[in-house]
């Protein structure tokens, strides 16, 4: 991880930040190992949207809630389906949002998303959250992802850039309630994940 704290990001993509290789390959390599023991406690799950389609991204969640989607809509919750806890944020995680967001308050969510080959993520906006003034943080591992952001109503102009490992980017200030998604992932782009995907970490204040 950089040294300096909140330095210059590398690009301003739809007015979030992003800092290119913020954590080297040995902070990545940390992560993914606590990131598998959050996973062997919470496993990855399918979501269903309010239509009832299963999500292309599997996903769990750390911290004291958990995002969850089915058929009665998207919310967070409590405890993983399986009625298990979520498990604790790990350290790795949370010395990111230390760095990159000093002024916000402790995040009570990770979101982790696994793309496997295929797997994309719709244009959407984060808004379960109830106080938007409170940044998104979102940690990129793994195969390159082609991140798209446009503004705070659907439609209209988008900008797109590939997210590679190791890169962190901010949803802040206007950027906070834009919508964003992922296109595609590029499949071997990063010899990270030894079967290949995309890990993207998303921290969050819920309450």
């Amino acid at each position: 991880m950089r040294a300096p704290v909140s330095p210059e990001p590398d690009l301003v993509l739809g007015g979030a930040p992003i800092w290119r290789g913020w954590l080297g390959p040995a902070a990545q390599d940390e992560m993914v190992a606590a990131l598998r023991r959050v996973v062997a406690a919470a496993p990855l799950f399918s979501p269903e949207t309010r239509w009832g389609k299963a999500m292309s991204v599997r996903m769990t969640s750390a911290g004291r809630y958990g995002w969850y989607s089915d058929r009665k809509g998207y919310r967070y919750i409590e405890r993983h389906p399986s009625g298990v806890a979520w498990p604790a944020i790990p350290e790795p995680v949370l010395k990111v949002w230390r760095a990159l967001a000093p002024g916000a308050r402790a995040p009570d969510c990770c979101l982790v998303n696994f793309y496997a080959p295929g797997a994309k993520m719709g244009l959407h906006q984060d808004r379960d959250e109830a106080d938007f003034l409170q940044p998104v943080l979102s940690i990129s591992l793994g195969d390159d992802g082609l991140f798209r952001i446009g503004g705070q109503e659907r439609g209209g102009t988008t900008q797109s850039a590939w997210l590679g490992s190791g890169d962190v980017m901010l949803l802040t200030g206007p950027s906070r309630l834009a919508y964003h998604g992922i296109d595609r992932v590029r499949g071997g782009s990063s010899s990270l994940l030894k079967e290949g995907g995309r890990i993207n970490l998303t921290l969050r204040v819920v309450d």
